[in-house]
């Protein structure tokens, strides 16, 4: 039986890792969750890999080069949902809402600035369904750090579990959200993620090598750390700095591996992730009492026993808690572009620093 309000919706997300476009339909009234639905990924391949990585750090308002990368990859979003709603017998009619993300080229709050490329009313007309896109510039404008925005999502979905309780996300970047037992909520970047280890890989790996990624730990398993390296990289005074704050992908200068085996950089780079989430936790109000792990990272089973070296509390995939951990950042969006149609809140002052809580987001009808 139908529940009044609530939207199927589908998000979408293009994360810092650049893997992909992960796409998954959500049941939502934007403060709880009825019920998920199908999710896939769109994995991008090597040359348009190449050309995302090639704008960031570039104003799309002032490049040919980032308005055709934008435009080929609001196209690769309407064919992820295409899809999506085509291997699940879905027409787009049965969906209400698109919440599209974009990808993030630059993000520099502190300058009042975060950019995402990517066309919510190119993509409407290309799917027939109504997009929400720009959720992070309000919050921007509003003095915050326009991230992490999933802190609500996460929030919703642990209505029900044992409090305090942290949320770690581990992309490109890594992030936490720390809920406490009356739902309160604080958030921020604690890191580097996937980021550094993949292009320490991609730029120091053999040719031959699938993936620029440390595929299930191997490397980092098999090499050292290097604790000069790791101290160095961890002097940076981004760890002293108090919340709210966020990171560019780029924020790290991975200097201190330069020069290091493979399997040592990986090693070292790894357990820098680590070692950042651990510096996260005597800023946190409380320690949480477990920590529920999503993004590519949880796939890492070095990353993952580093974190369980690192933690004092018990660290699990997000699955142990039912969710499913690869669609979770896309569901989050979806989320959040109901929150957003409804005029709700997408960040508070204790997740980005905004100075009141603020909704964002920009609808676009298709036609």
């Amino acid at each position: 039986m139908a529940v009044e309000g609530v939207k199927a919706v589908i998000g979408l997300m293009s994360g810092t890792s650049m893997d992909g476009i992960d796409a998954a339909i959500i049941n939502t009234d934007g403060e709880r969750v009825f019920g998920f639905g199908p999710a896939q990924t769109l994995v991008y391949d090597d040359g348009f890999r190449d050309r995302l990585r090639a704008v960031l750090g570039v104003d799309p308002d002032d490049s040919d080069e980032s308005r055709a990368v934008a435009e080929e990859l609001t196209l690769l979003h309407a064919e992820a949902v295409k899809r999506l709603l085509g291997d699940n017998d879905l027409k787009a009619d049965a969906i209400d809402t698109i919440g599209f993300h974009g990808h993030t080229v630059i993000h520099k709050p502190d300058r009042g600035i975060t950019r995402q490329i990517g066309d919510g009313a190119l993509l409407a007309r290309e799917t027939g369904i109504p997009v929400v896109n720009d959720f992070r510039a309000a919050d921007v404008a509003g003095g915050g750090q326009g991230a992490p925005l999933a802190p609500l999502y996460h929030a919703a979905l642990a209505r029900d579990l044992d409090k305090p309780l942290a949320v770690l996300n581990v992309g490109g970047v890594a992030n936490v959200t720390w809920i406490s037992p009356d739902g309160g909520l604080v958030a921020f970047d604690t890191g580097p993620g996937n980021a550094l280890i993949d292009d320490w890989v991609r730029e120091n790996g053999e040719g031959d090598m699938d993936t620029p990624m440390d595929t299930d730990g191997c490397l980092a398993h098999a090499g050292a750390v290097d604790e000069e390296a790791l101290a160095e990289l961890l002097d940076d005074p981004y760890f002293a700095r108090p919340y709210p704050k966020s990171l560019d992908r780029g924020a790290f200068d991975p200097a201190p591996v330069k020069g290091l085996s493979l399997a040592d950089g990986a090693a070292t780079l790894t357990a820098f992730t680590a070692a950042a989430v651990e510096k996260a936790v005597p800023i946190l109000p409380a320690p949480p009492n477990r920590w529920l792990v999503c993004g590519g990272g949880r796939h890492n089973p070095a990353l993952m026993a580093a974190l369980r070296g690192q933690l004092a509390a018990p660290v699990e995939p997000v699955e142990m808690a039912g969710w499913p951990g690869d669609a979770l950042e896309a569901q989050a969006f979806g989320f959040l572009a109901v929150r957003s149609l409804k005029g709700l809140p997408l960040s508070l002052p204790s997740t980005t620093g905004v100075d009141k809580p603020t909704t964002g987001g920009v609808l676009h009808k298709p036609g």
